[in-house]
């Protein structure tokens, strides 16, 4: 855990933002027992590292699907996911700094499930996030079934929003599941660090403990953002 936050690299204190929000985050999902151990300050500064590398270098595997798009004229403007950007960020369903979630309460990210589109088994991150709290897979399924249903006045626009026909639908029936222990995660899916919150945790913990160790292990070879270090 953070112990003293000026001692943590300076990337770290970069990358992480908030540190002490971080490390409160840690100790909830410890608590929870979910994952053992959990990862450290520097652990979770490489994790996000790896996400920004996915952002810039394998963005086609975010806000993307082979669903069929909404032909409405919002829908056609939010398919450029630019352009979707902005308002993705006044619904408040993006932390745009947020790279490992941590940071993100229960309303972001429910918000985020709801408003930002997920494709196939990504929901997965973010409803192992809101099982560490109480009562939200419920609260999510009563609030997506509310857009399913029409009866949410801002249906349409989420809808058009998340740009692919289909997406609440399937996202309830995921939180359905999900309530019922079952996120429908094959056991390679569960330790992927795009699909799995948990699995990203894991993924951390697996790493090098130190900056100069990481240095170390990637001038020879042993580390790579992509890969993480090699067993």
């Amino acid at each position: 855990m953070i112990e003293n936050e000026r001692r943590l690299p300076w990337l770290s204190r970069v990358l992480l933002v908030r540190p002490r929000a971080i490390e409160a985050a840690l100790d909830r999902v410890a608590a929870s027992g979910k994952v053992r151990p959990v990862p450290s300050a520097w652990q979770v500064s490489l994790g996000i590292l790896r996400m920004w590398h996915r952002a810039l270098f394998r963005s086609d595997t975010i806000g993307t699907s082979s669903a069929p798009k909404r032909g409405t004229p919002f829908a056609r403007l939010c398919a450029a996911r630019p352009l979707r950007f902005p308002f993705l960020v006044r619904e408040r369903a993006i932390a745009p700094l947020d790279f490992s979630g941590l940071l993100s309460g229960r309303e972001r990210v429910l918000r985020h499930l709801i408003a930002a589109h997920h494709d196939g088994s990504q929901f997965a991150y973010d409803l192992e996030m809101l099982s560490l709290s109480a009562g939200a897979l419920d609260e999510l399924v009563a609030r997506v079934a509310r857009v399913v249903s029409g009866e949410d006045p801002r249906s349409a626009y989420l809808r058009d929003l998340v740009v692919f026909e289909g997406y609440h639908e399937a996202l309830l029936a995921a939180a359905e599941r999900a309530r019922a222990g079952d996120l429908g995660l094959s056991p390679e899916e569960a330790r992927d660090p795009d699909i799995s919150f948990f699995g990203y945790l894991a993924w951390c913990v697996a790493q090098p403990e130190s900056l100069r160790e990481t240095i170390a292990e990637a001038v020879t070879g042993r580390f790579t953002l992509k890969e993480g270090r090699a067993c």
